[in-house]
């Protein structure tokens, strides 16, 4: 489970999909697969969650890497680049962002 803490060294990606309804069940299960068959096992990889609008027209997810060079190696594999056209034919275009936590709030 991603734990989201300002203090921490990981690396956090946010990646935002736009797809259609149509599309919206193939796409979160091909995002499935992709993490439970491939990219959970890769070095650094330290977290996941996907999150979907209610319209299903919009994916969210946040991942967490131990590094960016870890992020960056499992991006240039076959098998990824294989998953990403699959992926790119569910939706109109999607980008992986890297960011570092600036703050967070508590209740």
């Amino acid at each position: 489970m991603p734990s989201i803490t300002q203090d921490t060294s990981l690396q956090t990606v946010l990646t935002t999909f736009e797809t259609s309804p149509a599309n919206c069940p193939a796409l979160m299960e091909e995002l499935r697969a992709a993490y439970s068959d491939f990219i959970s096992r890769q070095p650094g990889f330290v977290s996941a969650a996907l999150h979907v609008n209610d319209a299903q027209t919009r994916v969210a997810n946040y991942s967490q890497w131990r590094t960016r060079d870890d992020f960056k190696d499992m991006l240039k594999t076959d098998e990824m680049r294989e998953r990403h056209q699959r992926i790119n034919a569910l939706c109109r275009g999607f980008e992986p962002v890297m960011y570092e936590v600036f703050a967070t709030h508590h209740a």
